[in-house]
């Protein structure tokens, strides 16, 4: 009967163990086949899409799908021989790694892009290995490789470099408790850097000026923030994001003291935190435990703060505030009277608060030596350059003004001058004029009148020969014109002058080019203004008009023809010779 016992038992034993096979069998080849099946999928895109779907990934709880994205990207760029993207997928691999192997990968990322032309390395390389150390809070470390990458940054002049590792260290001044400080860099990098920052990069920024306003209680614009993250697409894609943003908003709710709506978004932001084992979960925990302390619930409060001690004794990742929470729990269990916990949690305390002390002596002493002072010196010598442009600015802009205040007076000078000239020749003119009327009152005759030397054009050199008849007709004909000044009429053309007095334009032209001694268009001019200057002097009325009426009244088409005409002929302007006759009728 023992016998048949003990083999009973082995036949159980053994069905267990094939049920066990079946079942590993069936998982292995479930996540074997899974796993042929994302690197299938992934074979169809590029090193970009690569990046955004691991990016996607390492934000959620799908941390082994962006484990295997990081690993293809890094096997295809090495089956590539592309530098440049195996040093990408060393960076994507790291984050998911343990300190150490992590630490390895970016020393891989280092070596492979030593030597490396461009502005991004080892600038990028540097950032990238504080990130690693700030992760694990060895804060020290992260300070060192931020000033490291911002100076290679600064050399290379990659203006993205340059803005994370400001970043970076601001997260530092954050830490510190230098809140405003650290607001200023992550408010001029949220609204001014144009295409320095990546839509991810973007959020982080909205993010850690939202945690800064909340410490340095601007809460209305912390909140207006929050608004605007949690209606983002961009945020509502990824639940991380989401996260970080629920987080905050129950830290606005604790600071306004709306503590039941605070712990509703700060427990749906620790569900989320706590399923990937995420470091925000200790911040949410914190917040909750001041929460319930406020709603006098000491128990809710210690239970929280009690997770966080938990947490802090897995990782070693402390943060400020921790001071405050051991205190917190050092106090509750005196009230109590638990000698033990309280002497548990006073180790706890200084464990921590060593830790801290170091952080905090190490970078309030480096932290302005090695960033605020180079800084500063910077500052200095940009405040020193921009005043040496604005003084090549000034003596410029006063070298531009003098030349333009000799160039207007030289301007003055000559108007003036030609002013003088022109009502000169207006004096003379009108007194040629008057001397004339008094010797022949009759308006009709034709008179001499002062003229500017011009180029006589002749149509025609060759001589021609026009019947002598004909030219005697013509010049009848053309002293009707005159007499009966037919010249006022508007629209006279050499053509329609020969039709009237019916000729041809040949023997017209010739006629007026050897008997008056010009062209046909001066002859037209001459009469003209010669008309205009007599009637002028005599008619107050027609001195009285405007010069495009005047113009009119004249034939021509428009006053601008008129002005040059009149310039043209006399050496003076219309203007300037009717103000002189006024003068003269009134001196």
């Amino acid at each position: 009967m023992v016998l048949l016992k003990k083999i009973n038992i082995f036949a159980v034993y053994s069905k267990m163990m094939r049920h066990t096979f079946l079942l590993l069998f069936t998982l292995f080849y479930s996540f074997f086949f899974t796993q042929n099946r994302t690197v299938d999928s992934l074979r169809l895109l590029n090193y970009e899409e690569l990046k955004n779907k691991f990016n996607t990934y390492d934000e959620t709880d799908k941390k082994l799908e962006a484990k295997t994205i990081s690993k293809y990207y890094l096997a295809k760029a090495k089956k590539e021989k592309n530098i440049l993207e195996i040093a990408e997928g060393y960076n994507l691999i790291h984050f998911n790694e343990d300190f150490p192997r992590a630490l390895q990968y970016i020393d891989s990322l280092a070596a492979i892009t030593k030597g490396v032309e461009g502005d991004l390395y080892p600038a990028r390389t540097y950032i990238i290995k504080g990130n690693l150390f700030y992760k694990y809070d060895n804060l020290k470390a992260a300070l060192d490789h931020y000033i490291l990458g911002l100076e290679y940054a600064k050399k290379q002049k990659n203006l993205k470099q340059i803005a994370y590792a400001n970043m970076n260290i601001a997260y530092l001044n954050s830490y510190m408790g230098k809140n405003a400080e650290a607001a200023k860099t992550f408010r001029y990098y949220l609204y001014h850097s144009g295409n320095i920052t990546d839509e991810y990069q973007h959020d982080q920024m909205r993010v850690s000026l939202i945690y800064c306003y909340l410490k340095i209680n601007k809460i209305d614009s912390a909140n207006f923030l929050i608004q605007e993250g949690l209606h983002s697409p961009f945020v509502n894609k990824n639940k991380y994001n989401k996260s970080q943003y629920l987080y905050l908003l129950g830290q606005f709710n604790l600071k306004v003291k709306n503590y039941k709506a605070a712990i509703t978004d700060l427990s749906e932001a620790y569900h989320y935190f706590s399923s990937i084992n995420d470091n925000n979960q200790n911040y949410v925990l914190y917040s909750l435990g001041k929460c319930y302390d406020a709603l006098k619930d000491r128990e809710k409060a210690v239970q929280y703060f009690t997770k966080i001690d938990s947490h802090i004794k897995k990782t070693n990742i402390t943060f400020p505030e921790l001071r405050e929470v051991y205190t917190y729990l050092i106090d509750h269990y005196k009230e109590n009277d638990d000698k033990e916990k309280q002497l548990y949690y006073i180790e706890r305390f200084l464990k921590v608060d060593k830790k801290l002390d170091a952080q905090f002596e190490y970078l309030s002493t480096e932290l302005p030596k090695k960033y605020d002072t180079p800084n500063l010196l910077q500052e200095k010598e940009n405040i020193i350059k921009d005043l040496k442009n604005r003084k090549r600015i000034l003596y410029a802009s006063i070298s531009i003004l003098v030349i333009i205040l000799v160039l207007i007076l030289f301007l003055y000078y000559k108007a003036k001058k030609t002013a003088v000239q022109h009502r000169k020749i207006a004096q003379e003119l009108i007194h040629g004029i008057e001397k004339r009327n008094f010797e022949s009152p009759d308006l009709k005759k034709e008179i001499s009148v002062p003229q500017i030397s011009e180029q006589v054009e002749i149509e025609n050199k060759a001589i021609k020969t026009v019947p002598e008849d004909v030219s005697l007709f013509i010049l009848k004909e053309l002293e009707t014109f005159e007499n009966k000044q037919l010249f006022l009429k508007n629209g006279i053309t050499l053509a329609s002058l020969a039709k009237n007095i019916k000729t041809n334009t040949t023997y017209l032209s010739e006629v007026i080019n050897t008997h008056k001694g010009k062209n046909f268009t001066s002859y037209l001019n001459d009469l003209r203004i010669d008309y205009a200057l007599k009637r002028l002097v005599k008619d107050k009325k027609f001195r009285s008009y405007k010069l495009p009426a005047i113009a009119d009244e004249l034939g021509y088409n428009n006053v601008q023809a008129f002005s040059m005409a009149f310039k043209k002929n006399t050496g003076t302007t219309p203007s300037i010779y009717i103000k002189e006759i006024e003068n003269s009728m009134t001196a």
